[in-house]
């Protein structure tokens, strides 16, 4: 496996952003949210996509460090 600091950063974000989605769900499927309804979707809305983005671009720096 070849990764750099940078897939190793670009990880580490990614698993960040998806603890806090999943946080976000159990939080709104709990009925009261500690941070408000509001700003817990809005975190929501806004880890998932962040997640995927960031899980590409570090697969992609890493295929790109193979050679």
């Amino acid at each position: 496996m070849y990764m750099t600091p940078k897939s190793g950063v670009l990880l580490l974000l990614a698993c960040v952003t998806a603890i806090a989605s999943v946080g976000s769900v159990f939080e709104l499927s709990s009925g009261m949210p500690q941070l408000g309804q509001t700003n817990t979707a809005i975190i929501l809305t806004i880890s998932i996509p962040l997640t995927i983005v960031l899980f590409i671009l570090a697969v992609m720096d890493a295929r790109a460090n193979l050679k």
